[in-house]
């Protein structure tokens, strides 16, 4: 009988097979999520609270795509079969003496 994946295991596979709609999820939430913020502060400008939830935003994004990449490079380093950059590492070297 297979094991059921625990939930951060599927939550993990959802993000390597889904990493663009991941990062742009997390954009439209961080950006709805920082006009929320500051259209409840009344003491600034119109322009300055959309500037700041841009801010905000573009720095939420530059962190996800960060961890996107760090969880590549662990899928491709240390995924289910093993380690998969020595195998194609191998395979290349092999045939690139071959004339």
């Amino acid at each position: 009988m297979a094991e059921t994946p625990s939930k951060i295991e599927s939550m993990r596979k959802w993000v390597i097979d889904h990493k663009l709609r991941a990062v742009g999820c997390l954009w439209l939430t961080g950006i709805s999520g920082s006009i929320a913020y500051n259209w409840s502060r009344p003491n600034m400008k119109t322009s300055v609270k959309i500037i700041h939830a841009r801010l905000h935003a573009q720095a939420l994004t530059l962190a996800a795509l960060v961890g996107s990449a760090c969880v590549e490079y662990y899928d491709q380093k240390y995924g289910s079969s093993g380690p998969k950059v020595d195998k194609y590492t191998s395979q290349y070297l092999a045939h690139s003496h071959k004339e």
